[in-house]
């Protein structure tokens, strides 16, 4: 175990830390070589009545950390795939991408992300809205068992015959039941799929977006797709096609075969002449180039809206309001749920909303604006949409780090509060759920 006591420690911004909008300044940072590492810090916080995070890659940091115990677990990386059972059990510092690798020889893949530098863990945590969840529903819904630190110091290997109500709540209820060291989850038969972006000009935005809505009625389980609406800097490094402009693309993942996939998708073509098209047939190792996540550490703030359903008029007034126009930089995607999300999953767990259409996700940059900037942007984009929202994903809720309202519905919040009056009666890692 590495530690750095100084008060005010700082992590630098770095791969270590991938959102640098929000200062991390503990006042001891332990670098966890070892689950027993965790476990002593665990046990020095709680000693010194300490509160204490969790750190791998940094992407989904809620927001500033200020005293306290930081546990930096991205030396915790180690991936084991057994393919005879189809799982791997990954520690708390891999990545997705890593995962990926180790599972691909095997003709096997992880239910991962967009991202290939996200830390596994901490999004299965939080649920895990995968580029082929449709088909095969949340990354929490394939864990087998969890190896937790609690509270009160404790390593324990939790699974359904094993403190089955902790491994309900461990699975969608994120991070306040205490610090999973590794995890052992199922993978699936995917080698390879059918999918890409379609890109259109964004002044075609809502024209897009209602047919967008339209195709996502039609579809099978078997694809998952996204909207995304963005401007793209004009830099070289950035595609000529799409350099300087405002785009908007749909983006496409289907474990079909090639022919299926390009019936499936002759609607998007149909919208009209596209600015990019990269639809194709593709092993999965180059699944991350379907939504080609910034690669690059950088400031940003988010939201994670999940909506019963959504009309095209509303759509096209959210990217009204998040586009070229708006104050400040936004990323706006739409994220089609259902298929096997809408399922309960066995053995049931905390991941909520499972009834939810579309997940709305928004980024904004945070170079040149400001958090309440930001927020009051956020507050119009919810005014319109109105009843819809059904909840928010804490997975997508970037920055806001005492914006907790509405991750649960109700009766999970007050399930998962038990819990944490049970494990952590202290709040060593957060406190209470809300509503």
């Amino acid at each position: 175990m590495v530690s750095a006591g100084a008060e005010g420690t700082a992590v630098p911004a770095g791969p270590a830390t991938f959102q640098t909008g929000f200062p991390i300044r503990p006042d001891r940072l332990v670098e966890a070589r070892t689950p027993d590492d965790v476990r002593e810090a665990v046990a020095y916080a709680a000693g010194h009545g300490l509160r204490l995070a969790a750190h791998a890659t940094g992407h989904g940091l809620p927001g500033a950390v200020e005293g306290g115990v930081l546990v930096v677990t991205r030396a915790l990386d180690s991936v084991t795939v057994d393919p005879v059972s189809r799982t791997a059990t990954v520690g708390a510092g891999a990545t997705w991408g890593a995962v990926t690798a180790a599972a691909l020889p095997h003709g096997l893949a992880p239910l991962n992300g967009s991202s290939p530098s996200v830390g596994a863990v901490s999004y299965t945590l939080g649920g895990g809205l995968g580029i082929l969840a449709r088909e095969f529903g949340y990354a929490a819904d394939h864990v087998r068992a969890l190896e937790v630190v609690t509270a009160d110091g404790v390593r324990r290997r939790v699974t359904p015959e094993r403190e089955p109500e902790l491994f309900w709540g461990l699975r969608g209820g994120g991070r306040r039941l205490g610090v999973v060291t590794s995890l052992e989850i199922g993978l699936v038969a995917v080698e390879r799929l059918y999918g890409g972006a379609l890109a259109f000009g964004g002044e075609r935005a809502a024209e897009v977006a209602a047919r967008y809505l339209e195709w996502t009625r039609s579809v099978p389980d078997t694809l998952t797709s996204s909207l995304a609406a963005l401007p793209y800097p004009d830099l070289p490094q950035v595609p000529e096609e799409v350099r300087g402009r405002y785009v908007v693309s749909v983006r496409v993942a289907f474990t079909g075969d090639a022919a299926e996939g390009e019936r499936l998708v002759a609607p998007l073509r149909a919208i009209g002449p596209a600015l990019a098209d990269s639809l194709r047939e593709m092993p999965y190792a180059q699944s991350p180039t379907i939504h080609n996540d910034p690669p690059f550490p950088h400031a940003y703030y988010g939201e994670g809206l999940m909506l019963r359903e959504l009309d095209a008029a509303r759509a096209a007034r959210v990217l009204e309001l998040a586009g070229p126009g708006a104050p400040m930089m936004n990323v706006v995607q739409l994220t089609h749920l259902g298929g096997a999300m809408a399922g309960r999953s066995e053995p049931a767990s905390a991941v909520p909303h499972r009834d939810a259409g579309f997940l709305l996700g928004l980024i904004s940059v945070l170079d040149t604006t400001d958090v309440p900037s930001v927020r009051a942007l956020y507050g119009e984009v919810s005014g319109v949409l109105g009843p819809l929202v059904q909840g928010r994903a804490a997975n997508f809720c970037f920055g806001g780090g005492d914006r907790t309202h509405g991750f649960h519905e109700p009766e999970t919040a007050k399930r998962l509060a038990g819990l944490v009056s049970q494990y952590d009666p202290a709040g060593l890692f957060g406190g209470p759920y809300e509503g």
